[in-house]
């Protein structure tokens, strides 16, 4: 006899699933077999060392010179002995002597005004006194026989002596109608011309000696005891390029400017060449020297705040990082105390942002090495 089951319980048996299940398991168990490999791949890092990148720079050797220990300020050149030349007498300009940047001796005639007033009242003077020098004669003899009395005679005295200073007055009235050089310099300034009415005190001229052109300049009083009278400085002139004047210290002065704290060195010249009034110049003073100093080039230095620092490279390309305490200093070298020895190398380029210890490399050294690239199969499967 045959049996025939019911829907119902084949819809319960476990050996039975419907179409749409099928499909479903069969994804989970690729996708849970595809974690399994994933898990089992190395990572695409692993094994890969750290690799520390040498920072390109530039060196350069340390070695030994001499340096001078200098204090650098300005100041603008001026003449000490400058004078300016006025009239002291009132007329017209008749002849002209000199033109502006003649350079005139002492009491040379500078020009001439017309001396007719004054050599009349010259002549006039000389008439009066003649005339009271006889009277008084006749009146000393009289005075004698005692024929006329002492306030007679002395009045006379006195007149006689009073016209003799106005003659005085004449004859000096008349020179100032010669304008002469008061010292011997270099004409810089013609205010007058031929044919002008001058009156008195009226500015004419102005007379510089450039023999006694000077700087004067102000230093700290810190470096008070560092300077002395004699002492050697070179002067540059922004006008006349890179050439160097000596100098040397003529005065210091006896006081410290209060306000400024500061000390005024006056500076002469032996030999001022193209140098004049009013240029602006930059004043090396020396303060001291070392013929035989370590040398390091400023390029080398960086500033940390208020410290200064080099970095020396030492073995293994590490470089060490070493404060700066200068001894001298000039224009493109510093004589540090400790720290640096012949032989040495300090970094001059690339040191912005270097670490004490960092490691470098120079320019001469080999590129570094590139990093060995993984197989493209390796490295598709782990995209992948």
């Amino acid at each position: 006899m045959r049996l025939l089951s019911c829907p119902r319980e084949r819809a319960r048996s476990p050996f039975r699933q419907s179409p749409t299940a099928v499909p479903a398991v069969v994804a989970c168990l690729l996708a849970a077999s595809l974690l399994a490999a994933c898990g089992k791949r190395p990572k695409p890092d692993e094994g890969r060392k750290n690799i520390e990148i040498a920072i390109p720079v530039e060196v350069q050797p340390v070695a030994r010179g001499p340096i001078e220990s200098t204090l650098r300020t300005f100041a603008t050149l001026e003449a000490e002995q400058e004078v300016k030349v006025f009239a002291r007498t009132a007329n017209r300009v008749v002849v002209l002597h000199v033109e502006e940047g003649d350079e005139v001796a002492q009491d040379a005639v500078l020009l001439e005004l017309d001396d007719t007033n004054q050599r009349v009242a010259l002549a006039r003077a000389e008439n009066s006194l003649t005339k009271a020098r006889q009277e008084l004669e006749r009146l000393s003899a009289l005075h004698a026989q005692n024929l006329i009395s002492d306030q007679v005679f002395h009045d006379t005295q006195f007149e006689v002596r009073g016209l003799e200073l106005a003659l005085a007055d004449a004859r000096r009235e008349l020179d100032h109608t010669v304008v002469r050089a008061p010292l011997a310099g270099t004409l810089t300034r013609r205010l007058v011309n031929l044919g002008d009415l001058v009156n008195v005190n009226q500015h004419l001229f102005d007379l510089v000696d450039f023999g006694s052109i000077v700087a004067r300049i102000h230093i700290p009083e810190k470096n008070l005891t560092q300077v002395a009278v004699g002492q050697i400085a070179r002067v540059t002139a922004t006008a006349l390029g890179d050439r160097s004047f000596p100098g040397v210290v003529r005065r210091i002065a006896p006081i410290v400017d209060a306000r400024s704290g500061t000390v005024r060195l006056t500076v002469g010249f032996d030999d001022i060449g193209p140098l004049r009034p009013g240029m602006y110049v930059d004043v090396e003073l020396i303060l001291g020297s070392n013929p035989d100093a370590i040398l390091l080039s400023k390029r080398a230095l960086i500033l940390d705040g208020d410290q200064t620092y080099a970095f020396r490279l030492d073995e293994g390309r590490r470089v060490r990082r070493i404060r700066i305490e200068a001894r001298a200093s000039d224009r493109f070298h510093v004589e540090p105390a400790t720290g640096f020895a012949d032989g040495d190398f300090v970094v001059i380029a690339g040191q912005t942002g270097l670490k004490d210890g960092a490691l470098v490399r120079l320019p001469d050294d080999p590129e570094p090495a590139q990093e060995p690239q993984e197989k493209s199969a390796g490295l598709s499967a782990a995209k992948r």
